[in-house]
């Protein structure tokens, strides 16, 4: 099937009418192989499906924007590659909906570093099609999401957000500040750290998948 996303499906071992769906997000650098070889450990009545990003950076690695560096090793995130990716995401869980059964009032985005940053951006832009969000080792950029993203009704959005306290990639404070700002806005959040670095840990991973079965 030629969807606008490149992905992985593993289909739902528990078949309804209509399925709920999670749809992984990888990281900076990494491709839809990563996230995905945890499939098998994810809830049997959801499609898990891994979207690999649009940006091509050679050798099996793919970013859903760049991230540029100056002359003093300053971090800029390309904001312009970032929204067209939100909106790539966007019309992709559309196409899901439509070429799968797939029930749209029950979708999962489950982003990990660069791909969590993006499930933010996402939730906050169209909450319509989102209903909750894990967001492993990111953070919050309002830049990213829709400008008028306060106007949203975001009454049926979840959040889980995780974070390593010694992240050496994004700090924990970065993931800590988003905080505040998802609750003022009305959105439930579900908030843990866990004494690791910039990856998953098995803690991390038991927490949020009880978390989608809660």
């Amino acid at each position: 099937m030629s969807l606008s996303l490149h992905h992985l499906v593993r289909e739902p071992k528990i078949k309804l009418d209509k399925n709920p769906l999670l749809l992984l997000l990888h990281g900076y650098g990494s491709n839809e192989e990563d996230l995905f070889s945890f499939a098998t450990e994810l809830p049997d009545e959801y499609f898990v499906i891994s979207a690999r990003a649009p940006f091509d950076m050679m050798y099996g690695s793919y970013a859903w924007y760049a991230i540029n560096f100056d002359a003093d090793e300053n971090k800029f995130s390309d904001i312009g590659q970032a929204k067209k990716s939100r909106d790539k995401i966007a019309n992709f869980i559309d196409e899901l909906v439509a070429n799968y059964p797939i029930d749209l009032q029950n979708v999962t985005l489950i982003g990990f570093s660069q791909g969590s940053i993006l499930s933010y951006a996402v939730g906050l832009s169209y909450p319509e099609k989102v209903q909750r969000v894990v967001a492993i080792s990111g953070y919050l950029n309002t830049e990213i999401a829709v400008d008028n993203f306060k106007e949203n009704d975001f009454s049926n959005l979840k959040i889980f957000a995780s974070h390593g306290t010694v992240d050496q990639v994004i700090p924990v404070e970065w993931a800590r500040k988003s905080i505040p700002v998802l609750e003022n806005l009305g959105i439930f959040v579900v908030y843990k750290e866990y004494p690791v670095g910039h990856g998953v840990s098995p803690q991390n991973f038991f927490d949020f998948k009880n978390w989608l079965q809660s």
